[in-house]
C-alpha cells in the first residue's frame, strides 16, 4: 500500500486553513455553545436622552428604530475549524461544527495517538460494506461515500478485522455478511439513527428497539468503565504485522452520554489504546482494526458544492487509506454524518 505523500497532505491542509478560520468561537472539551442576539429601540426619549418629567410642553424628536441585520442562514455543510489541522498535542477541543454548534472534537497526545468525540444526536454513525468486506451489491451504505450523504460528511474511519478471521458478524437493515455471535463486542445503530456499544444479547440491543446495522470485533475493550483483563493477551487482540507489540490500532467507544469517541495511532499497545478510551470518559468500547494498512481517521472540509471535499488525516503519520473512502474501498468502515 503506497504512503499519501507528506506534501499532498500539507497542500490540502493548507487549502484548508482559510476556510478553517471563518468558524466562530467555542468551548472546548465536549461543549456547546449558543449565540443570543440583542438590540434595543430608542423610542420614548428626549431630543437629550432624558425621558420629559416636568409639566412644560417639551419638544421630542423622535429617534429612529433601531434595525438588527438579519441573521444569516446556516451554512449547508459541516465547517471544519482550524484545530483540525493542527499537528500539536491538545485536549479535546471543538473541530468540526454543524448549525453553528461543535458536532466534533479533536484530541492528540504527545505520543501520537488521536481522538474523535462526536455528539449524538447531532451527528451520526453509519457502516458502510466494502468491495471485498462485506462485498458491493445490496447495501444500503456501500464501498465509496457518495450523494447526500457527502454534503453532510463530517468523518470516516475504519471498521473491524477481516470477516473470515471468525472475530465478529456484520449486519446491515436485515442482511447478513456474517453471522452475529453472542456475547462479542457490537456496535449497534438503531433505525432512529442513534448508535451504541456493548456485548450482543446482553448489554444491546434495547428492548423494543428496531436495529439498523451491526459491526462486532471481539469482545468488548472496555465495559462498565473498566478495561478487559486481558489486555496482556497479545494474542486476544489479533495478529500484528511482524509481531509488533505497538502496531497501528483503533478502536470506538461511548461515554455514559451518549458520545461516541474514535481512537487511533499508529503505534500502540492495547494497554496504551484503552487507558486513552478511559481517559476520555468511555465506559463501553470495541477494538477495531490493527496493522498501518487498515487504520485511517478523516475529517472533512467543504468548500461549497462545486469543489471537492478536502479530506484531512486525523492520526499523526498515518498511512492512509487510497481514496481516503471517497473513492471504493476493499474492507467495511464507519462514517459520521450531520443529522
Amino acid at each position: 500500500m503506497r504512503r499519501i505523500p507528506a506534501l499532498a497532505c500539507s497542500a490540502a491542509a493548507g487549502a484548508l486553513l482559510a476556510l478553517a478560520g471563518c468558524g466562530g468561537g467555542s468551548t472546548a472539551g465536549g461543549g456547546s455553545t449558543r449565540r443570543s442576539d440583542t438590540g434595543s429601540s430608542a423610542t420614548g426619549l428626549s431630543s437629550t436622552g432624558r425621558t420629559a418629567s416636568s409639566s412644560a410642553t417639551t419638544t421630542t424628536t423622535a429617534q429612529p428604530v433601531a434595525h438588527m441585520a438579519p441573521t444569516p442562514p446556516p451554512v449547508a455543510y459541516p465547517h471544519l475549524l482550524a484545530p483540525a489541522l493542527s499537528t500539536h498535542s491538545t485536549g479535546f477541543v471543538p473541530a468540526v461544527t454543524w448549525k453553528g454548534r461543535p458536532a466534533a472534537w479533536i484530541s492528540r497526545s504527545p505520543s501520537g495517538i488521536a481522538m474523535l468525540s462526536f455528539e449524538q444526536p447531532e451527528v451520526q454513525l453509519r457502516l458502510h460494506s466494502g468491495t471485498i468486506d462485506a462485498g458491493t451489491r445490496g447495501w444500503r451504505y456501500g464501498p465509496i461515500i457518495a450523494g447526500l450523504e457527502r454534503k453532510r460528511l463530517v468523518a470516516a474511519f475504519n471498521g473491524g478485522f477481516r470477516l473470515n478471521v471468525g472475530a465478529g458478524g456484520f449486519e446491515s437493515y436485515g442482511r447478513v455478511a456474517a453471522p452475529l455471535s453472542y456475547g462479542l463486542g457490537s456496535i449497534i445503530t438503531y433505525t432512529d439513527g442513534t448508535t451504541d456499544i456493548g456485548s450482543w444479547r446482553q448489554e444491546v440491543p434495547a428492548p423494543g428497539r428496531t436495529v439498523g446495522s451491526v459491526r462486532q470485533n471481539l469482545s468488548l475493550l472496555i465495559d462498565h468503565g473498566t478495561a478487559a483483563p486481558t489486555l496482556d493477551c497479545r494474542s486476544c487482540w489479533g495478529a500484528t504485522l511482524g509481531g509488533a507489540i505497538d502496531p497501528a490500532r483503533s478502536a470506538l467507544g461511548i461515554q455514559a452520554n451518549g458520545h461516541l469517541v474514535w481512537v487511533g495511532a499508529e503505534h500502540a499497545t492495547v494497554t496504551a489504546l484503552a487507558d486513552a478510551l478511559l481517559s476520555a470518559g468511555v465506559v463501553r468500547a470495541v477494538e477495531l482494526d490493527i496493522n498501518p494498512e487498515w487504520v485511517a481517521g478523516y475529517l472533512y472540509g467543504h468548500r461549497g458544492a462545486s469543489r471537492p471535499l478536502a479530506p484531512v488525516p486525523v492520526i499523526p503519520g498515518q498511512q492512509g487509506i487510497p481514496g481516503q473512502y471517497l473513492a471504493p474501498w476493499s474492507r467495511d468502515f464507519f462514517t459520521i454524518t450531520a443529522s
